[in-house]
């Protein structure tokens, strides 16, 4: 986790934020918005719930902190596969790679970030923004991809994995299917290999 995350500030018990942001993340997913309370993150982060309150002053408060992590949490993966050298293919198919290891996750509660993205899109309080800024921040990065391919066509081609991804992860957990985000992983490895 980052300083972000943990909210190491003047007065905060570390590890508290940290807590409650990690496990915000983790029930928005398995449970959802509307169906998760502040009750059950508290749980889930062994917080007293009237702590939670010191930290977040709203439900809302949290899953923004939630949609950070999860931006954090891209940003870190993206600077990896870029440190990880390479070609840009080699790093989109490393990103594919990734996606295709949380496949368990994926049957039981989708994307971990599409499925927020879409519920919040349904808002109109600005989270349903915050969500957009995230998932824009992986088509920038795979843009950038498919731009250090030659590709004239990079924006395209970073809505189209991005768009084949949330696809597979949909049908995924749909059909309860972990071996078919293995099969479409592998069909976006080829397509990529394809665009050289």
């Amino acid at each position: 986790m980052t300083d972000l995350e943990k909210g190491a500030g003047a007065g905060t018990k570390p590890g508290k934020r940290q807590r409650l942001v990690a496990a915000a993340t983790q029930v928005l997913h398995e449970q959802g918005v509307e169906k998760t309370t502040l009750a059950d993150i508290a749980r889930v982060a062994e917080v007293p719930v009237g702590n939670i309150y010191y930290y977040f002053k709203t439900k809302d408060d949290l899953v923004a902190a939630a949609i950070e992590a999860h931006a954090q949490g891209l940003r870190v993966v993206t600077a990896a596969l870029d440190q990880h050298g390479g070609t840009p293919q080699d790093r989109l198919k490393a990103l594919v790679r990734g996606w295709v290891e949380q496949r368990e996750l994926a049957a039981r509660y989708g994307c971990p970030f599409g499925t927020l993205a879409s519920e919040l899109d349904k808002r109109t309080d600005g989270l349903d923004r915050e969500a957009a800024r995230v998932m824009r921040l992986l088509i920038d990065w795979a843009e950038r991809q498919f731009r250090a391919m030659n590709r004239p066509d990079s924006y395209d081609l970073a809505i189209s994995l991005v768009a084949a991804y949330q696809g597979m992860s949909l049908l995924t957990n749909t059909l309860r299917d972990p071996e078919l985000m293995t099969s479409q992983g592998r069909r976006l490895e080829q397509w990529i290999d394809s665009l050289v």
